[in-house]
């Protein structure tokens, strides 16, 4: 059965990327690279995983889905300091690489039509590879991060466009020109009618119901996945790839006042996906394929992994940013896209390339997917190398970045308030009035308006919303809620990191739980007050006198 066939496949391909990635991190390679590996391992090495209907539906799957949470990462307003050099070394990159790279294809011997998609192909840089490594530097919202998804965000709308200029091209049974530039002329109609339909859902139609639906956590979620879904039924509708939609219901949800909190929730989702996605790309790797084209695979992957970063030093420092800027700017666009997969697969199904060109395009995308991932992860060691032998002189760009902001200032040894209900509200207000720096966390919008306190989005349940309140940086954390698991989540990680906590004990039967988890102070608002309380806590020298 098909379903008994999913089932299978997938759980193989999660025991595998499992396995992989445990061993990857014994040796610090990225993870990304050990769920290829993974793959690689499951398909041409063993046969354990071969190319089911099951396994289309799970790429199929996957691969819309990381497109929509790719697109929740696009937000407009994080990039908005940054958008000329994004548009310059973005279209300026894609001009660079299609000329230059469907010359080389053409002078490797492959016809005008495979020239063609190898060079687009070879065009577009992979969201999804860098984000999560960025992420995982702690470095998105740096200056070269928020320019690399920039550039990012430029390449995914050229490519959207690819992509439907594609489908437009195989929508005619036959190709005739009436054929060809009807189809062309429904897809991008189709496209234009969905922007435009998300654009304005954007901006007048989701923020009501999403700043609703922030209160919780689940039907935030799955708000957001029904928000895919229905744009991909859309999407389908229009003739239009299944990709298209997904990704453009993620760069609309993105823009919302809420989409941190959106894309902190979906972030394990992600996680699952990038597994799925990546040991499946191993796993569709044909070798045999490949032909005589391995040598011609090989030449393109370091015309991608050298060529691209040149192209993108020179447009960068031109535009005045430092080396070190333009250096670690540069290294993340040394591998294709994600959307290089899809758009090799659909020239295949439309029978403008046979499958030998795919196969090349997969083993560019094994071979610079790989090595990136390490230039990325160790691009400072890296800039210190190439600026010691001086190779970097070549582009004359200034030490010093004159457009680097300084650094944003983290809270440190502030006081972290979860749970603004009565209690929460009047803890954070009186202790900003004390002059002690306050930062108030809760799942509900309308609850942290109107403090005069620093303020969050976000479920504390969730430790990457605690990591970005600084929770290790913090004097005290302070928890308002009545959840008790919750609570005694709170306890047992203050205890864990060293950080004073005080819980509330809302209840008489949750005191020994709290007390076995060593809270430094437990609150009785009914019994105390909240004078008391805070004359307690400086009396035991946890907030200063």
């Amino acid at each position: 059965m098909l379903y008994d066939d999913y089932l299978y496949d997938l759980g193989k391909i999660l025991i595998a990327a499992v396995v992989f990635a445990f061993l990857a991190a014994r040796i610090r390679m990225p993870s990304l690279v050990a769920y290829i590996l993974a793959g690689l391992a499951l398909g041409p090495l063993l046969g354990l995983v071969e190319i089911t209907p099951s396994l289309e539906f799970i790429s199929e799957s996957g691969i819309a889905l990381l497109l929509f949470l790719v697109g929740l990462e696009l937000s407009l307003e994080r990039i908005r300091d940054v958008g000329p050099v994004a548009l310059a070394a973005g279209l300026g990159q894609v001009v660079f690489t299609a000329v230059i790279g469907f010359f080389f294809a053409w002078m490797l011997g492959f016809t005008v039509m495979e020239s063609i998609f190898l060079a687009t192909a070879l065009t577009f840089s992979s969201t999804v590879v860098v984000v999560k490594l960025l992420d995982q530097k702690k470095e998105l919202n740096a200056l070269y991060g928020r320019i690399a998804v920039g550039i990012f965000l430029v390449q995914d709308l050229v490519v959207i466009v690819a992509l439907t200029f594609l489908a437009g091209l195989g929508a005619g049974e036959t190709f005739t020109w009436s054929d060809v530039m009807g189809g062309l002329a429904w897809s991008f109609g189709g496209m234009i009618a969905l922007l435009a339909v998300m654009l304005i859902a954007a901006r007048y139609v989701l923020p009501r119901p999403y700043a609703w639906a922030s209160r919780s956590s689940e039907m935030h979620f799955i708000l957001a996945l029904c928000w895919c879904f229905l744009i991909v039924a859309a999407a389908y509708h229009l003739e239009l790839s299944i990709e298209i939609g997904a990704f453009l219901a993620g760069i609309s949800l993105a823009q919302l006042p809420h989409s941190d909190d959106l894309r902190r929730r979906v972030h394990p989702l992600m996680n699952f996906f990038m597994a799925v996605f990546f040991v499946s790309l191993g796993v569709r790797m044909e070798f045999g394929a490949l032909g005589p084209h391995i040598g011609s695979a090989f030449f393109l992957a370091l015309f991608v992994l050298f060529g691209n970063p040149f192209i993108f030093m020179i447009i960068i420092t031109r535009m005045g940013y430092g080396e070190r800027t333009a250096f670690k700017t540069s290294v993340t666009v040394a591998q294709i896209s994600e959307f290089s997969f899809i758009f090799a697969a659909m020239g295949v199904a439309s029978g403008l390339i046979d499958d030998p060109i795919l196969a090349v395009t997969a083993l560019v995308g094994v071979i610079t997917i790989a090595l990136s991932a390490y230039m990325i992860i160790y691009s400072d060691p890296l800039y210190a190398w190439c600026r010691r032998i001086g190779l970097l002189r070549l582009f004359r760009a200034p030490e010093k970045d004159p457009k680097e902001e300084k650094a944003p200032k983290l809270l440190k040894d502030h006081v972290i308030v979860v749970g603004l209900n009565g209690l929460g509200r009047a803890i954070a207000r009186r202790l900003h009035e004390n002059g002690d720096p306050v930062l108030a966390i809760d799942v509900d919008p309308d609850k942290l308006k109107d403090l005069p306190c620093e303020t969050m989005l976000g479920n504390v349940e969730y430790l990457s919303v605690l990591d970005e309140a600084g929770l290790d940086r913090a004097r005290l954390l302070v928890s308002a809620l009545q959840i008790e698991d919750t609570n005694h989540l709170l306890a047992y990680l203050c205890r864990s990191r060293n950080i004073p906590c005080a819980i509330h004990a809302f209840d008489v039967s949750v005191i020994e739980d709290l007390v076995d988890l060593d809270v430094t102070y437990l609150m009785f608002p009914r019994v105390e007050g909240l004078k008391d309380q805070n004359a307690e806590l400086r009396k035991q020298g946890v907030l200063p006198e």
